[in-house]
C-alpha cells in the first residue's frame, strides 16, 4: 500500500505595486502556473490597518514596520493559498532572498530579483513554516477551514482533478469528475 502524497499550503501575497503592474502581475502569476502550484483560493483586497497589524505582529519593534504597514495598506494586494507538494519551500525559492539587492545579485530570475524594488516594496509574502502559513491563512481567508480541505478537497487538487479560471485565477474541483465517481459507486 502506498503513503498517500500530501500536499502542503502556503500563503502567497502579491504586493500592491505588482498588482498596479498589469505586466507584473501576469509574468508571477505565470510563474506560479508555470511551476505547477494549485492555486486554491485567490482575491484582491485591500488590506486592513488592523489585518496588516496582525499579519506583522513579529516586526511591531522593528524600525520597518510603520513603513511596512502604510506600504502594505497603499493599495490592492492578490493574496493567494497555494498547494503544492513542498509548497513553503518551494514558493519561497521561486520569490527569492528578502532582501531585494541580494535578489538582484544572487538570484536574478527569481520573484524579488526581478521585480523587488526595495526591501519593503520586495513584490511578494510567502510562509515561512506550516505554523505560520495555517495563521495566516487564517488571517486573510477566514472562512476557509484547513482541516475540511484536506477531508474533502485536497484529494482533487492532489490528483489533478481540476479547472483553472485565468480571469479569477483560481483552480476549482472538476464537478463532472466527482459526478462521474458517485455514479460508478
Amino acid at each position: 500500500m502506498q503513503s498517500r502524497n500530501y500536499l502542503q499550503l502556503t500563503l502567497a501575497i502579491l504586493k500592491p505595486h505588482v498588482v498596479k503592474s498589469p505586466f507584473v502581475l501576469q509574468k508571477i502569476r505565470d510563474l506560479i502556473i508555470d511551476n505547477n502550484f494549485k492555486v486554491v483560493r485567490s482575491r484582491r483586497t485591500m488590506i486592513s490597518r488592523e489585518e496588516a497589524e496582525l499579519f506583522y505582529k513579529e516586526h511591531r519593534d522593528k524600525f520597518f514596520y510603520n513603513r511596512l504597514l502604510t506600504f502594505m495598506c497603499s493599495g490592492p494586494s492578490d493574496i493567494h493559498i497555494l498547494a503544492h507538494h513542498d509548497a513553503i519551500a518551494k514558493w519561497r525559492q521561486l520569490m527569492g532572498p528578502t532582501k531585494v539587492y541580494q535578489a538582484q545579485y544572487n538570484a536574478q530570475d527569481s520573484i524579488r530579483g526581478m521585480f523587488g524594488l526595495s526591501d519593503t516594496r520586495n513584490a511578494t509574502h510567502g510562509s515561512d513554516s506550516a505554523e505560520s502559513a495555517e495563521r495566516e491563512i487564517s488571517i486573510f481567508f477566514k472562512d476557509f477551514n484547513i482541516k475540511k480541505w484536506r477531508d474533502n478537497e485536497e484529494i482533487f487538487y492532489n490528483l489533478g482533478r481540476l479547472h483553472f479560471d485565468p480571469s479569477s485565477f483560481v483552480h476549482t474541483i472538476d464537478k463532472t469528475y466527482m459526478q462521474n465517481e458517485q455514479v460508478m459507486k
